[in-house]
């Protein structure tokens, strides 16, 4: 089989093989694939913000923003366009390229859209790549998103079809295809990925990266998340994922997705500096950094900042942003370990 090539004709037990390869082996090939489509030791920083906090009428069962559950979270409205610039500035500051603004939503409104709107045309014109994940796109709300300067739209698969209806029924996934196309039709880069640990099979982790890898075009940005379990959501006592099954989801997403970011997401805070470590061995190469993200724990911007000096490594640059000043902050965040922001601060 030959690696590092894109394909979208994937089948499940091509996928599985890789799998069931011998753990330093697959680390070898997937190091290897990466080296071949991006530079060796640079990581794509990323925040993400969330403009829009709880009620969603979602009933994702992973999801403490449901309305269908009963969790701590605090309910928050769309935040003021002038706060969410303020924040995107202090995630600039502290070294991050891409600014992500989360909403809970199934849905934007039309009342909504000339606030979104606003928010990425100014976070934009600080120089940072700009991504939304605002739940179902049609058409029309996909092109005028595009038109207002907006780079990324993420939406997540979730899982493989099989388990989907597991975890969620109020939305299907030809619905959640159906917003990537649109994405996609509206000249918008698309971030789709999943989460793994939520009690399902090992086939059912294999069926999700053979969606993601059998699109027509693959995703540009891929996120893994490992299940973050919040008290008060269906999925709080589920079991844990065996770490190694993770790293090895993250290395056959990078074979099978050479040309994509894969972004090291969501349950970073359960993984030690040498199972980050691992990650990044095998092929991750984006991160979200900050205290937060949306509404679980993440690590401190500080302690991401020092473990890439440890491994050598350093935050990637935007190639059509190359302000001497701005990759001289980058440089100082991590010789200097600036101090933490709260980037996530709605009030």
């Amino acid at each position: 089989m030959e690696y590092g090539i894109v394909r979208h004709d994937w089948k499940h037990n091509e996928v599985k093989a890789l799998f069931e390869m011998p753990f330093n082996d697959l680390l070898f090939y997937a190091a290897s694939v990466h080296r071949k489509n991006f530079k060796q030791n640079e990581v794509q920083i990323s925040t993400l913000l969330s403009i829009k906090t709880g009620a969603c009428p979602e009933d994702c069962k992973y999801c403490p923003q449901s309305g269908h559950y009963k969790t701590d979270l605090e309910r928050e409205r769309l935040m003021e366009v002038e706060k969410v610039v303020n924040q995107a500035k202090l995630a600039k500051e502290k070294g991050a390229t891409r600014f992500c603004m989360g909403a809970a939503w199934s849905d934007p409104k039309d009342r909504d859209m000339p606030y979104i709107e606003k928010m990425v045309k100014e976070v934009s014109a600080l120089g940072l790549e700009t991504c939304m994940t605002l739940g179902k796109l049609d058409n029309e709300k996909a092109h005028a998103l595009r038109e207002a300067g907006l780079d990324y739209y993420n939406h997540n698969l979730d899982t493989s079809p099989e388990y989907y209806e597991q975890i969620i029924t109020t939305r299907t996934y030809q619905d959640r295809l159906n917003t990537i196309d649109h994405v996609r039709d509206a000249g918008m880069k698309v971030c789709s990925g999943g989460i793994v640990g939520m009690g399902e099979q090992a086939a059912d982790r294999y069926g999700l990266l053979m969606q993601l890898a059998n699109l027509p075009k693959q995703p540009e940005s891929v996120p893994i998340n490992m299940l973050v379990k919040v008290a008060g959501t269906p999925l709080e006592d589920v079991d844990d994922l065996d770490h190694f099954e993770f790293i090895r989801t993250i290395a056959v997403a990078r074979i099978m997705m050479p040309e994509s970011y894969v972004r090291l997401s969501a349950g970073r805070t359960a993984m030690n500096e040498q199972m980050q470590s691992m990650c990044f061995f095998a092929g991750a190469n984006s991160i979200f950094y900050g205290d937060k993200l949306l509404t679980t724990e993440n690590p401190e911007a500080d302690a991401d900042m020092n473990l890439l000096k440890k491994l050598g490594m350093k935050p990637e640059t935007r190639e059509d942003y190359s302000d001497e000043a701005y990759e001289a902050s980058l440089n100082s965040a991590i010789a200097d370990k600036a101090t933490s922001e709260l980037f996530y601060e709605a009030k």
